[in-house]
């Protein structure tokens, strides 16, 4: 058996040629690099028009879906709820009245306002690369309260042609504070 500084010395040899051949590597630029995560295979994004309203106006809420894989989107799920703290404000009250989708020939309706039948409403499928844009008109009653804040929350699932899918959220929207007149 090599006496402790024989093994030391071999140690200190072995770490040295890992060392300098890592250098190396990473000189001529051979060593694994750090890079960005890469995106989701789909995201879902929020906007508003507005971000304040009185009783008895209306807020433009738009969803947007994009496809960051090579594959279509086939299917699309998706649920959109009030969050909590809009939830412990009975006095405020809202609805969805509309719903239309963005095309390149222009707005055409759809028919899910939810709160669990939105993702038919992005049509066909979405090809890679490309997003859908669906806008619900919440209308706040002319009854409402004011000086609160209205937001959702949605969850989502869609699938692609390679049989694969994914699944996201919370993913929340901007609130609207409904103001007094």
């Amino acid at each position: 058996m090599p006496s402790l500084p024989a093994m030391r010395s071999l140690l200190m040899r072995r770490l040295g040629l890992g060392a300098v051949l890592a250098l190396a590597l990473a000189t001529f630029g051979l060593a694994p690099s750090a890079s960005a995560a890469d995106p989701a295979p789909a995201e879902l994004t929020f906007a508003t028009d507005i971000a304040t309203t009185t009783p008895g106006g209306t807020v433009n809420l738009s969803m947007t879906i994009t496809n960051n894989k090579t594959y279509d989107i086939w299917f699309m799920y998706q649920t959109i709820e009030p969050t909590w703290l809009t939830t412990q404000r009975p006095d405020l009250k809202y609805g969805f009245t509309g719903c239309s989708l963005a095309t390149a020939a222009g707005s055409t309706p759809c028919s899910g306002t939810g709160p669990a039948n939105l993702g038919g409403n992005y049509g066909a499928t979405v090809p890679p690369g490309q997003s859908r844009t669906v806008t619900l008109t919440l209308q706040v009653a002319a009854d409402s309260g004011c000086n609160g804040n209205i937001g959702f929350y949605s969850y989502f699932y869609a699938e692609f042609s390679d049989s694969t899918n994914t699944s996201g959220g919370p993913v929340y929207t901007p609130e609207t504070r409904v103001l007094c007149a």
